[in-house]
């Protein structure tokens, strides 16, 4: 006979954990099932560890601008990457651990640690035991894709999943992707002394829409490490290495870390035993406003949807599974601005709508723009390159997206995604002091650009903090 709940949780990564939080408030006759290891996947292999890397990487690769401030030796530093990738693990394990720690308080003696399987919509396998639910939410996370033709060979293949559990690295590798984990991590392992060739199958690198923003990028990232885009390439086995097949070129290399997406951990859940259709990659309908599967009592979240894999929308998709999975009603939930980030550096953040998505729903929209070339603060700092375009409502002058790659992008990104998510026009924006010197100024540069591009008449009458006469000193 099967054990029966009212919700069964299936995963414990980021959007599981929020949506045990919400059926805790409601009832405690839950289970969370999973394999393990527990610790979510940003702690583990994502965010945490990525960041660790990165950090380590831009101050060893800071000694190149030592000379020019009157700091002498920077020529002798030296990266040990063993030991380098020792730390990354020390701080890795603590927030691994520390989260692991924290799922088994949440879920208590409702934890089963084991594999989940679907039988139909109200029925799941957990290891030996069968569970009967009222309500069931999916939250299984995604895997670094590999494609078949390339898993066979071995250990020359690494993805965000095995890089961190390296002891050491070879010293040639090929990056194959240049979404944010091929750019974050290609970058990092470069400024560390390794030698890194980079492919991306697509001319756009980190899903930029704006071709000016994207040729502003390509040539940040192609200063320090040969890049190349637009065509696919072809990994094989070359004495004791991997040859990367190019098109134009054939590059030898010791190991190749494969960032060409994520495939949602689905396959061997029985997702096919819901009894809906299925899509191409084998996701099935959801809605993101509700997290619901098609009008069944099965809510999908995080990584699993296929859509955002972003921790901060794997917490929202698991707060509205959760409520949802807990309610007899099914309620709609508005979702966030989009902010997508890349700590690369100059780092790139999109915000809102892209300039693709406006010209494909026939928005009228002018670009404010500004160039980090000349911006003081960058300059100061030595880090002027980048660009900066915001977009805005031609009729309205409401702000609706923006596409960087530049420093302080996080920053200027979470701004601008207040603002849009609160409905502010460039004017409103404007009002906004602006210190100086910062990244915000050209931020300040790039309103006043789009505002000049708007209707006389839409202009308010401005108050002395939107109307103040001096120019922007960048």
């Amino acid at each position: 006979m099967a054990h029966k709940v009212q919700v069964a949780i299936i995963g414990a990564g980021s959007a599981g954990l929020s949506a045990l939080r919400r059926v805790k408030e409601r009832t405690d006759d839950y289970v969370m099932v999973d394999p393990g290891p527990l610790g979510t996947k940003c702690a583990r292999v994502g965010c945490m560890p990525s960041k660790a890397l990165i950090c380590v990487a831009n101050d060893f690769h800071r000694r190149h601008v030592f000379e020019r401030q009157g700091i002498r030796g920077g020529d002798r530093l030296r990266a040990d990457i063993s030991a380098v990738m020792r730390h990354v693990r020390v701080l890795r394990d603590r927030f691994a651990g520390a989260m692991a720690e924290t799922t088994r308080r949440l879920a208590g003696d409702r934890l089963v640690m084991a594999h989940a399987t679907l039988l139909g919509p109200n029925r799941i396998r957990a290891g030996q035991q069968e569970i009967e639910a009222d309500r069931i939410i999916i939250a299984t996370g995604s895997r670094p894709r590999v494609p078949e033709n390339w898993r066979s060979l071995g250990d020359c293949i690494l993805t965000s999943d095995t890089i961190f559990e390296q002891p050491d690295l070879p010293r040639r590798i090929a990056v194959i992707g240049l979404g944010p984990v091929g750019l974050e991590l290609g970058q990092a392992l470069s400024r560390l002394g390794l030698e890194i060739v980079a492919f991306s199958v697509r001319p756009n690198i980190a899903a930029i829409a704006d071709e000016q923003v994207n040729e502003s990028a390509l040539q940040a990232f192609s200063e320090e490490f040969p890049v190349h885009t637009g065509f696919a390439v072809d990994l094989q086995q070359d004495s004791g290495g991997l040859l990367v097949r190019h098109p134009a070129m054939s590059t030898p290399v010791d190991a190749a870390l494969v960032a060409v997406g994520a495939a949602p951990n689905l396959d061997g859940l029985g997702i096919e035993n819901l009894g809906v259709p299925l899509d191409e990659r084998g996701l099935p309908p959801y809605d993101p406003r509700t997290a619901q599967i098609a009008d069944l009592p099965v809510y999908i979240a995080g990584d699993a949807t296929g859509c955002r894999p972003i921790l901060h929308e794997a917490l929202d998709e698991g707060f509205i599974a959760g409520y949802n999975g807990s309610t007899q009603e099914t309620h709609c939930f508005g979702r966030r601005t989009r902010l997508p980030l890349v700590f690369s550096d100059p780092q790139i953040a999109k915000v809102g709508m892209d300039r693709r998505q406006m010209v494909q729903r026939q928005v009228e929209f002018v670009t404010g723009g500004a160039d980090f070339a000349d911006q003081s603060r960058a300059e100061l700092e030595l880090h002027n390159r980048g660009l900066l375009h915001i977009y805005a409502d031609r009729e309205s002058a409401r702000l609706l997206g923006a596409e960087m790659v530049c420093p302080d992008a996080e920053h200027l990104g979470h701004l601008l995604a207040l603002a849009m998510q609160n409905h502010m026009t460039v004017f409103d924006l404007l009002q906004m002091p602006f210190y100086h010197p910062t990244a915000e100024e050209a931020l300040r540069t790039a309103l006043r650009d789009a505002a000049q591009q708007l209707s006389p008449e839409i202009v308010p009458e401005l108050s002395l903090c939107g109307s103040a006469p001096e120019p922007p000193l960048c």
